[in-house]
């Protein structure tokens, strides 16, 4: 009787991830079973954390503008059509939030045609796969709608399905975060990714464990900021668990309070233990930018717990050469790698049928 013969391994899906950031998006990639080939960051800091955690990939360290598909394919050892899926965040920060209330003129915003750069790859790439995470702002936007028509021509399967805005706290994530989300693939129809139970400030927390701040021997939670005794008093008196500046006595409202109309109404508030945490930005961990202050400690969170917000593991990285301030904004700018690992687990299936 002939043996049965042992079955091949099955090959890896490849990616590529453009505008990689600290590397959140390659992550969630290779946690969802990606090969990721290279990626694209044209910042020094950020290239720099990338490489400290994916010294496997091949990173550019070029503006996207300035990368050609010839030489993408020639590093990843491809021809084209044969990358299973090319993922990015294409900065697009005129369409923030914060930008349109302070009435910037966002739509001018020059950063926002790197999403044609995006489109200049997909089309001389021809990957099997497309995953574009961004601004909710995007998915109504006039260029988002000639990018979908383009990519439509291309051969990608495309229906209102495929942009949605989705908050993040809905997908693993323990932070109130809404992103839109593209998924198109020319094989098959992209599924939504699974929804789980929501994961608290708490439930995060408690599941690293981290040791008091100053004895971690972590440079990312070990840091003891120099306030002025006035705000330290601010932090004291602001109530426990999900308290907020508006319960503070009259003298320690700082002047630009004063005006109940004026100024954010999170900035100096506590996060709540049993509720997701807030948006994580580039002012985390920072009590004057947002509800960034510990739920019971009299302390901002530390960055390396913004980083578990963000879902980084607690081993994860950050290239602290250029100072906190700008790990904070990588880890504001970052995309969740858990919310990427379930919509690329999507992805995935949508190529088996190749």
């Amino acid at each position: 009787m002939k043996a049965k013969s042992t079955p091949e391994p099955q090959k890896k899906l490849t990616a590529v991830d453009l505008f990689s950031g600290a590397g959140g998006l390659t992550l969630g990639l290779k946690q969802a079973g990606f090969n990721v080939l290279a990626g694209v960051e044209k910042e020094k800091i950020p290239a720099a954390t990338y490489r400290l955690n994916h010294s496997d990939v091949h990173c550019f360290e070029n503006d996207i503008r300035e990368v050609g598909a010839a030489a993408l394919l020639k590093t990843i050892g491809l021809k084209r059509g044969e990358l299973d899926l090319l993922a990015g965040c294409p900065p697009c920060q005129g369409f923030s939030t914060l930008r349109t209330r302070k009435k910037s003129n966002a739509v001018a915003d020059d950063r926002n045609d790197l999403l044609f750069e995006f489109l200049r790859i997909v089309e001389a790439v021809s990957p099997k796969a497309i995953m574009m995470e961004n601004v909710p702002a995007l998915a109504q936007d006039n260029r988002m709608k000639t990018f979908l028509k383009r990519i439509s021509v291309l051969g990608y399967k495309v229906g209102r399905k495929n942009v949605r805005v989705e908050d993040a706290s809905e997908y693993g994530v323990p932070q109130r975060r809404y992103r839109m989300i593209l998924l198109a693939s020319k094989i098959g129809q992209v599924e939504g990714a699974e929804k789980s139970e929501t994961i608290t400030v708490r439930k995060c927390l408690d599941a690293v464990r981290l040791a008091p701040v100053g004895e971690a021997g972590d440079p990312l939670h070990d840091h003891f900021p120099n306030r002025a005794p006035h705000v330290e008093e601010i932090i004291r008196n602001i109530p426990k668990d999900g308290g907020s500046r508006t319960s503070l006595p009259e003298h320690l409202v700082l002047d630009c309070h004063k005006n109940k109309k004026s100024g954010f109404r999170d900035v100096y508030g506590r996060m709540s233990w049993d509720k997701v945490s807030p948006t994580m930005t580039g002012g985390c961990g920072n009590p004057s930018k947002g509800r960034y202050l510990h739920p019971e400690e009299d302390r901002a969170i530390s960055l390396r717990e913004a980083a578990l917000f963000q879902t980084f593991p607690a081993d994860y990285r950050f290239d602290l050469t250029e100072g906190r301030g700008k790990v904070a904004l990588m880890i504001g700018n970052a995309l969740p790698p858990e919310f990427i690992r379930r919509h690329a687990i999507q992805i995935a299936k949508s190529l088996a049928y190749c």
